[in-house]
C-alpha cells in the first residue's frame, strides 16, 4: 500500500513559487523546490516527472487560481476599490526585492517563448481580466467610479498600471512598492489628492 502524501501538491506548487522568486526558473533545481517544500527531489520527480513538468504544473495552477486574490479581497472589503488596493498590497508583498521581481520575470520569458507555457499565461491573463472587470463593474454600481465607465478598457489599464508600477519600482528601487501601487491606482481612478 502506498504511503499517504504528507506534503500536498498545493503546498509543493506554493513552494515552487517561493523558489522561483529566490532563484528564477533558469537556475531553479528540484533540490531548491524540495528544500522549500520539505520533500526530496526524487519525490518531485515522481509527482511531476521533471523540472519542466513541475514548472508547467506551477503555471497551470497559477492560471487556475488567478482570480482568487481578487475574489478573496472583494469578500473581505466593503469597497470594490479597497479590494483592488488589497490585491495590490498582496502583489507588492510577493516582490520584496528587485532581484525577486527579476526571478519571477524569468517565468514571463518561458510564457512568451514556449507554447505550452503560453497557454497557461493566456488563461491567467483572461482570468485576471475577468476578475478586474467584475470588481470595476461593482465599483461603478456602488458609485465609486462614474456611470458609463468603460470597464473593459479600465480593467486593462489597471493591470498595465499594476504591472508597470512594480516593474518601475524594481528598476529604480525608489519607494515602497505597495505605496507606489496605491498612488498609481488612485491617479488612474482620478483620486489623487
Amino acid at each position: 500500500m502506498p504511503r499517504p502524501r504528507v506534503t500536498s501538491d498545493t503546498d509543493i506548487l506554493a513552494a515552487t513559487g517561493r523558489a522561483i522568486g529566490a532563484h528564477g526558473p533558469g537556475r531553479l533545481t528540484l533540490a531548491h523546490v524540495g528544500a522549500e517544500a520539505g520533500v526530496s527531489p526524487a519525490t518531485l520527480s515522481q509527482r511531476f516527472g521533471s523540472k519542466r513538468g513541475l514548472l508547467l504544473a506551477f503555471a497551470a495552477d497559477a492560471a487556475a487560481g488567478a482570480a482568487a486574490p481578487y475574489r478573496g479581497a472583494r469578500a473581505a472589503c466593503d469597497s470594490p476599490l479597497a479590494a483592488l488596493h488589497a490585491v495590490a498590497d498582496e502583489f507588492a508583498r510577493h516582490m520584496a526585492t528587485p532581484e525577486e521581481m527579476a526571478n519571477h520575470l524569468g517565468m514571463l520569458q518561458l510564457d512568451l517563448s514556449d507554447p505550452e507555457f503560453r497557454i497557461h499565461a493566456a488563461a491567467h491573463t483572461h482570468a485576471v481580466d475577468a476578475a478586474l472587470r467584475e470588481l470595476l463593474t461593482d465599483a461603478v454600481a456602488r458609485g465609486e467610479l462614474p456611470a458609463g465607465t468603460d470597464v473593459s478598457r479600465l480593467a486593462r489599464a489597471v493591470k498595465i498600471t499594476m504591472d508597470g508600477s512594480l516593474l518601475r519600482w524594481a528598476m529604480t528601487g525608489d519607494g515602497d512598492p505597495a505605496a507606489l501601487l496605491h498612488d498609481d491606482l488612485d491617479h488612474l481612478f482620478g483620486r489623487t489628492s
